[in-house]
């Protein structure tokens, strides 16, 4: 598309030809506002300052204010939370629950889950092998946990993951069955 010299003079600014002092093009980019006595009340006096700082204090009372004494006092969670991931064992046999079908590791999205079974000749089951779950790779969607059909795999509503080393978030089969040991804080 082309601009014709009135269209492209409104959109830049003015610019002066140093031979013969002749203006090229001009535009008014800002309308000049005339402020009023008000006006330079409101912004000598910082009006509009102590009006926020206003809203600021008055939830300052200590009755709007709270505080929860985390270490010492757990937090609600919500009721769907979904936390760290715990493997369910049988509480007679103390046997996992978990069949080996691989389900888990086929829905999550992240490739996070490596489960290794070998088939008992004797029971003609899958006997697990090997269980590990990277917690750092995951996004805590529950699609593991849906995929179980035995509800082997949970995600449960602990919310404390913080590590020191990234091997410390790769958790294997004894630390899933174990589940998440929350730190107690005392005084």
């Amino acid at each position: 598309m082309f601009f014709g010299a009135a269209s492209v003079s409104s959109l830049l600014p003015s610019v002066f030809c140093e031979s013969n002092s002749t203006v090229l093009f001009s535009c008014q980019c800002y309308p000049m506002r005339d402020m009023g006595i008000t006006d330079i009340l409101r912004k000598v006096f910082l009006v509009d300052l102590i009006q926020g700082l206003g809203v600021t204090f008055r939830y300052q009372h200590p009755k709007e204010i709270y505080t929860e004494q985390y270490p010492l006092e757990r937090p609600q969670v919500a009721e769907r939370y979904r936390g760290a991931p715990r493997l369910n064992v049988n509480p007679d046999t103390d046997e996992t629950l978990c069949i080996s079908c691989d389900l888990c590791s086929v829905a999550c999205p992240e490739n996070l889950i490596v489960v290794t079974s070998e088939r008992n000749e004797k029971t003609r089951r899958k006997e697990l092998l090997k269980f590990t779950y990277d917690l750092s790779r995951c996004m805590f969607c529950g699609l593991c946990e849906d995929a179980c059909p035995t509800d082997a795999l949970e995600l449960t509503q602990d919310f404390e993951l913080a590590n020191y080393t990234r091997e410390g978030m790769i958790w294997d089969l004894k630390t899933l069955e174990k589940g998440p040991q929350p730190t107690v804080y005392r005084k």
